[in-house]
């Protein structure tokens, strides 16, 4: 299950991209997450991704 909380949700996210996804891409794919929503979520608490260390950040 997908955690809700903004902050939970920054730690599974980052937790997965670390362990099994190379893009941010390929996990909101394979889990048919909205890549836009979940940035603006994440960004909402003051986190932007950055594919160059395949985390937000």
């Amino acid at each position: 299950m997908i955690p809700k909380d903004p902050f939970m949700l920054l730690s599974w996210i980052n937790m997965q991209l670390r362990d099994y996804y190379p893009t941010l891409e390929e996990l909101c794919k394979n889990f048919n997450l909205d890549q836009k929503a979940l940035e603006v979520t994440l960004g909402g608490i003051g986190f932007q991704y950055d594919p160059r260390t395949n985390s937000f950040v």
